[in-house]
């Protein structure tokens, strides 16, 4: 039977405090993040990263001094390997955008491996040209460098995957159950932040985070219920999608509404759900007066999680090209709308 390498792709996070400072710079230094002409970026990003390192490091402390993002990728390859026990040798690898395991070192174990196939898989469940295409590019440029050439199929995205909604709606609906004790609950449905120039240039983020809003209520089904989509970690003085994360929780506060947030882009625990949302965000609605604040968990190895996955694996495997990469979605062709011209499926 054939092998299937798949590899994980996620952000990253600093193994250390001394690592925080080049993990920011490495972070910033993505023309994906800042689109600048490398001298100019390089200078902007030791800027940055100089900058923000005391604060970044002060939040990595409350998590104990390193981020939490490795260790929890590595659970869910070692639950996606168990799930695809039906695909024979299927060998789950990692390759983190600004921290190691980086591309290049992942598609070196890849290559030592030898699989037959390999299966491009971010954990993005929504595709933007700040994460998915700059993963899928660097892992392009690493596998190139070291001569790794095997047909592959690349995930740009999964949205509305049923396991992966199935598991935010079993995470949320005892979440909502609890608030009612306190009142008629409002559920924040809370995205990672984006430029809004990078979403008018043609990024789909935006659309598919409603998407995935979208399926959630729908499956969850309740009459009447109060919900907003918003967007949390802003940067810098750009103008970024709204209405922000702590915007609505002090305008519940305000309106005297039990607050459930729950992450929706973020499929595991890491500073912006640990430090922003536990504690940062819940300092502010009990400043605000939020009667009840609960925040719902990332899917994490929830087992539809991870059984979404392994469906993608399959899904994939079964459009893998004889040659080359094929890039698709979890249904195949695109699912963007038009108007949205950086998909990573272009017109297809």
């Amino acid at each position: 039977m054939a092998k299937t390498a798949i590899v994980l792709f996620n952000l990253g996070g600093p193994s250390a405090l001394n690592a925080v400072e080049p993990f920011l710079f490495n972070l910033f230094n993505d023309r994906a993040i800042i689109r600048a002409p490398a001298p100019i970026r390089y200078l902007i990003a030791k800027l940055i990263s100089s900058r923000r390192a005391p604060i970044a490091r002060a939040i990595y402390q409350q998590m104990g001094g390193s981020s939490t993002i490795l260790p929890q990728t590595q659970a869910q390859a070692r639950g996606l390997e168990r799930a695809l026990a039906d695909l024979g040798t299927a060998k789950a690898f990692i390759a983190m955008r600004y921290w190691h395991p980086m591309s290049e070192e992942t598609a070196r174990a890849v290559a030592a491996f030898a699989p037959d196939r390999i299966v491009l898989l971010p954990l993005y469940p929504q595709f933007s040209t700040t994460t998915v295409a700059s993963s899928l590019k660097a892992w392009a440029k690493a596998a190139r460098k070291i001569g790794l050439a095997r047909p592959s199929v690349a995930l740009c995205c999964y949205p509305a995957s049923g396991g992966f909604i199935e598991a935010l709606v079993g995470l949320i609906r005892p979440a909502l159950e609890g608030a009612r004790a306190h009142g008629t609950p409002r559920l924040l449905l809370s995205a990672h932040g984006l430029p809004k120039k990078i979403v008018a240039a043609g990024d789909p983020y935006q659309w598919q985070i409603e998407e995935t809003a979208r399926h959630i209520i729908e499956r969850l089904d309740l009459d009447g219920l109060d919900w907003r989509v918003c967007y949390q970690s802003r940067v810098g003085p750009l103008e970024w999608l709204g209405p922000s994360t702590d915007d609505e929780i002090k305008r519940a506060g305000a309106e005297r509404r039990p607050v459930v947030i729950a992450p929706i882009a973020f499929v595991s625990e890491h500073s912006e759900t640990l430090v922003e949302l536990d504690i940062e965000y819940r300092k502010l609605a009990i400043e605000h007066g939020v009667p009840h604040y609960a925040r719902v968990p990332t899917v994490g190895t929830w087992d539809a999680f991870i059984g979404a996955l392994a469906d993608l694996v399959r899904g994939a495997v079964a459009q893998m090209p004889v040659d080359g990469t094929k890039i698709c979605s979890a249904q195949g062709g695109r699912i963007c709308p038009t108007a949205h011209r950086a998909c990573a499926l272009g017109g297809r």
